[in-house]
């Protein structure tokens, strides 16, 4: 019973480093090596919001240690910020960060929602080419062009 004991007790820091490092570490480096910016902003939204809460921990660290559950709270929270399953990181920058940060040029409205969605995620360089090409040809090339990336995206990952 020792054993089992020692290791429920010290859980967080034997799942810990692998579930908020080593895993969201491999994961950024396959990212980088994709085409699709989806997954960049996974990586990037988890990595900011780690920094968030480290830098709360550090600054914290007084009333945290009085928390002895904190290192199981961090760990959940960071759990749901990684795993594919729950998307967390991507689902806050969906539903937070992109509310209120607004970098860049912003998207005609007169775009469907999808083809605004598909422009912010680009620089203003490549959205100026896009917008052009889609007054060239119009939105219905554009979305043939878009399906087209994301089948080849999806082939390049299995």
């Amino acid at each position: 019973m020792g054993l089992l004991a020692t290791i429920a007790r010290n859980f967080d820091a034997l799942i810990g480093p692998g579930v908020m490092l080593l895993y969201p570490l491999y994961a950024s480096v396959r990212a980088i090596e994709t085409p699709s910016p989806l997954d960049d902003q996974q990586w990037l939204t988890y990595w900011v919001l780690y920094s968030f809460i480290t830098l709360f921990e550090l600054s914290f660290w007084q009333i945290l240690q009085w928390l002895p559950i904190w290192a199981y709270i961090k760990l959940l929270i960071c759990v749901w910020l990684v795993l594919p399953v729950f998307n967390g990181a991507a689902y806050i920058y969906e539903n937070v960060v992109r509310k209120y940060v607004k970098i860049g040029m912003a998207v005609d409205s007169s775009y469907p929602e999808g083809h605004r969605q598909v422009l912010q995620m680009m620089s203003p360089d490549a959205r100026n080419s896009v917008e052009r090409y889609i007054q060239k040809y119009g939105p219905s090339a554009f979305e043939r062009v878009v399906m087209a990336a994301e089948r080849e995206a999806r082939r390049q990952t299995e």
